[in-house]
């Protein structure tokens, strides 16, 4: 039979709250100070004391939420059974999402103290966030990919003459297209080196191509090294997102619109400049959507390089500076 609850020693309870990741709490209403076992001290990363207090722990806690987290503290005296509240705090540069968890109202005090749970739950909020994030994603590509098409088609009737022709050289394009978008996709298993840097850069931008009058309007000289599979990955993203807002209102949405895309080394980083002409300038305010913040986020983040735009007369200009180790992983 199972062991009653009654009969739990001390030392079952502690290991098995230990082993839930779980730290307790005490919070006396009249003197506003807390009290919490080793692990709450530990999860705060403050030092054990039994002279903590509520702003001890509010200089931990996230500015953004700081208020917040008081004014549901208070509340929770007038709150009828269990409640959560989830909030940040932060530990040097690292933040954390921390669950404070226990029942309200009065009647709940025994001598005039408050009792309840802390929980970290960050790898559920980043999980969360990643969800979001992933889906939020998902619907710019499909706006996109719908622009897109329609940008494709209107290059494709340039350089055809009849209806049999054009439908030769669109589906030539998406299909380019597709194997372009895998590419922002992460490779499966380990592959080393995933290309180098001017083929990938060639491959991407191969849908735009005019083949007809206007061939030639897209040319890459970049310098001759390999892209990691997790960076090539990362810059693909980004160079996807560059060509589709060139295709919505920029240098490929005009029949004389030319780009350039050239790369020099300079250290140990790699600039890549991106340059349109012969298109419509569109002001930065009219671009700095999701995409924008995805393509920024990209680069600084999994690239640790940075970004630098410049909307001049004759076209846009995209500076890319990467570190070239970086680029090779």
């Amino acid at each position: 039979m199972p062991l009653p609850f009654s009969h739990w020693t001390p030392d079952s309870l502690r290991r098995a709250i230990q082993a839930a990741g779980v730290a307790l709490w005490s919070w006396n209403i009249e003197k506003d100070t807390f009290v919490m076992d080793e692990q709450g001290f530990a999860m705060w990363a403050v030092d054990e004391t039994t002279e903590l207090v509520f702003e001890d722990l509010s200089a931990r806690i996230h500015p953004a939420d700081r208020d917040r987290v008081r004014a549901a503290f208070t509340a929770t005296r007038g709150i009828e059974g269990a409640y959560e509240i989830d909030f940040r705090i932060m530990i040097g540069d690292d933040i954390r999402w921390i669950s404070a968890r226990g029942l309200g109202n009065d009647s709940g005090l025994h001598q005039g103290h408050m009792y309840g749970i802390f929980l970290d739950v960050t790898g559920r909020k980043q999980a969360e966030e990643g969800h979001e994030l992933l889906a939020g994603e998902m619907s710019h590509r499909v706006k996109n990919l719908l622009a897109i098409a329609s940008g494709l088609t209107q290059i494709a009737s340039r350089s055809s003459t009849t209806a049999a022709e054009m439908a030769k050289d669109l589906t030539s394009r998406l299909t380019s297209l597709g194997r372009a978008h895998d590419l922002v996709r992460p490779l499966p298993g380990h592959q080393g080196t995933a290309a180098l840097l001017g083929d990938l850069l060639s491959i991407l931008l191969s849908p735009y191509e005019d083949m007809g009058a206007f061939s030639g309007r897209i040319r890459v000289a970049v310098p001759r090294m390999g892209v990691g599979e997790g960076a090539a990955t990362t810059l693909a993203l980004v160079i996807h997102e560059l060509a589709t807002n060139s295709v919505k209102y920029g240098a490929l949405s005009a029949d004389e619109g030319t780009l350039d895309v050239s790369g020099s080394l300079d250290g140990d980083d790699i600039k890549i400049v991106w340059m349109e002409r012969g298109g419509p300038v569109v002001e930065p305010s009219k671009v700095n959507g999701y995409g924008s913040r995805l393509v920024a986020r990209s680069v600084t983040g999994q690239l640790s390089g940075a970004i630098d735009y410049a909307w001049e007369p004759e076209g846009l200009i995209v500076t890319l500076t990467l570190k070239a180790l970086k680029l090779a992983r």
